[in-house]
């Protein structure tokens, strides 16, 4: 199914935060940011420039979840579009594979693993 909005992925994590978007329902990795003050003012920025109407963020298990549900809740109030919760298990293990399988330099891995997990995530979402 194709979708006609623009929808965002996050992949959230205390260091950094990875982001992919979808439009006309091809999913994309988008940036990896780091995650500190600026990061919701960024992550709005990203959200207003690529209209996105539709947020997806990779939630996993245990205690880190927590944290996870304590960075949605905060951007929800910062918003105006839905955000989702998506399970995220092994999200990161599937891009790793999807890096390699394309010859991915091993020297760029930490600057595209996150935005490809998010778009690992995306993809769940939208399926």
């Amino acid at each position: 199914m194709i979708s006609k909005k623009n929808c965002l992925a996050i992949d959230y994590g205390t260091k950094n935060i990875g982001l992919a978007i979808s439009t006309l329902g091809v999913i994309s990795p988008l940036l990896v940011l780091e995650n500190n003050p600026d990061i919701y003012k960024n992550i709005i920025s990203v959200i207003y420039e690529y209209q996105i109407s539709k947020v997806y963020v990779g939630m996993s298990k245990g205690k880190f979840a927590l944290k996870t549900k304590h960075f949605v809740d905060k951007l929800s109030t910062m918003i105006k579009c839905s955000i989702e919760t998506v399970e995220e298990t092994v999200s990161t293990i599937e891009a790793t594979q999807i890096y390699l399988n394309n010859n991915g330099k091993k020297k760029n891995y930490k600057q595209k693993i996150d935005a490809i997990s998010a778009a690992v995530i995306l993809e769940r979402a939208l399926a």
